[in-house]
């Protein structure tokens, strides 16, 4: 699935095809996603602009000229493309091609830029969601999410603050969303290497008997800031043929820069250490991890 630099990234190449932009049309192709789409959800994006696109965790979030926010999800299969005509638009040097079946582009938005975003997802676990911005505060999707990894709230400290006494593990801690917004199993993996910390340790060994942050806080906030920095500005990561890519048609390649994910059985990365990667089952998802230097 898709984690916040996919979901960056994306963001970044919607902007000049949406952002000042107005809907002069939405096609559904279908009433449902993962969740049914809302019986006005076409009519309340019509004529409807984009006066700002950001990103919240995992979602994308356009701010329209109503008051109305429209939230995109990308799900597992998901995709945004950007078309203009028949042919899409900045491809990269690294391209391939998407979904050929045009029966999985389910949603189809017409912007007054001449350009056309197509969202197309085989597996249907995406989803998007009109509410008002004013009720932001309420929505069920973005209830209760932690602080953006990069932004000013998110530090040792505050993590400290929320993981004091907690027995659930450091990597179903990164995964839960609500200490930090946005990491998903990929870098967690990846962030919990880079600060040297055991995926299987509980989450209290982030604060001190006082409550105050520890060296291995400190350690994790950075490696988040850092991991996620530079995996956006790799345009994220793309493990296969069908999974995420970037609006232009672009693979991300963060992936060439993995040291522990989808390297069980090699050699650990780290400088003076000898160990090798391991993959093991954790909470229903795959922990890797170096035994010998992530202690």
């Amino acid at each position: 699935m898709p984690e916040l630099p996919e979901v960056e990234t994306v963001r970044v190449g919607l902007q000049p095809a949406m952002e000042g932009a107005r809907f002069d049309a939405v096609a559904l192709r279908r009433g449902d996603l993962r969740f049914p789409l809302q019986q006005d959800f076409a009519a309340r994006l019509t004529g409807q602009s984009v006066i700002g696109l950001g990103r919240r965790a995992k979602y994308l979030l356009a701010d329209l000229s109503s008051g109305d926010v429209l939230l995109m999800h990308l799900g597992m299969s998901g995709s945004l493309r950007v078309m203009e005509g028949s042919v899409e638009t900045t491809p990269g040097s690294f391209h391939y091609a998407r979904c050929a079946d045009r029966a999985h582009d389910h949603v189809v938005f017409a912007m007054s830029t001449g350009k056309t975003v197509v969202f197309n997802d085989p597996r249907r676990f995406g989803y998007m969601k009109v509410f008002p911005r004013a009720a932001i505060q309420d929505e069920p999707f973005l209830k209760g999410l932690g602080p953006e990894p990069l932004g000013n709230a998110f530090d040792a400290e505050m993590l400290a603050r929320v993981c004091a006494g907690k027995s659930v593990s450091l990597k179903a801690m990164l995964l839960g969303q609500r200490a930090v917004a946005g990491l998903g199993n990929i870098y967690a993996c990846e962030v919990l290497f880079r600060a040297q910390l055991d995926p299987t340790h509980p989450a209290a060994v982030l604060a001190d008997p006082s409550g105050a942050p520890t060296g291995a806080a400190e350690r994790l906030v950075m490696s988040i800031r850092t991991v996620l920095a530079e995996a956006i500005a790799a345009g994220g990561s793309s493990l296969r043929d069908e999974s995420y890519r970037q609006t232009s048609g672009e693979l991300g390649y963060f992936q060439h820069s993995f040291q522990v994910y989808d390297r069980e059985g090699e050699r650990c990365l780290r400088k003076g250490c000898r160990g090798t990667i391991v993959r093991f089952n954790q909470n229903n998802r795959s922990t890797f991890w170096c035994p010998n230097c992530q202690r």
